[in-house]
């Protein structure tokens, strides 16, 4: 009865995560232009990194635990809207030759049987 009750509540808590990264991405609109992506992410630099430490801080509260300072966020100074747009752009364009590439395999394949089978 344990693992059964125990693999639901990982079931229930890995769900709550995902459905929770779901709504944040859709709160927050992420996947719209990118200007609100480059400024989310900049809000998010500054206001985690406070929320870890005082998180740490609670937890050593509670339980009387010694956790190390961590070290500071690494600075990532790159354009979103640059790497973004390549991203969608390779994308695309490996799905607009996907149909001509199934039909070269397909025949490809096709022949090989035909040679096979002699």
């Amino acid at each position: 009865m344990v693992p059964r009750v125990w693999s639901l509540m990982r079931f229930l808590i890995k769900g709550s995560v995902a459905g929770g990264a779901v709504y944040l991405v859709y709160d927050q609109e992420l996947l719209g232009p990118s200007d609100k992506s480059q400024a989310v992410l900049q809000k998010a630099e500054e206001v985690v990194p406070t929320a870890v430490y005082q998180f740490s801080q609670y937890v050593c509260e509670q339980t009387g635990l010694k956790i190390a300072q961590l070290p500071a966020p690494p600075k990532f100074n790159f354009n979103i809207r640059e790497s973004w747009n390549s991203g969608i752009s390779t994308v695309m364009s490996a799905l607009s030759v996907a149909p001509s590439k199934a039909w070269e395999y397909s025949k490809e394949g096709w022949e090989y049987l035909k040679e096979r089978s002699k």
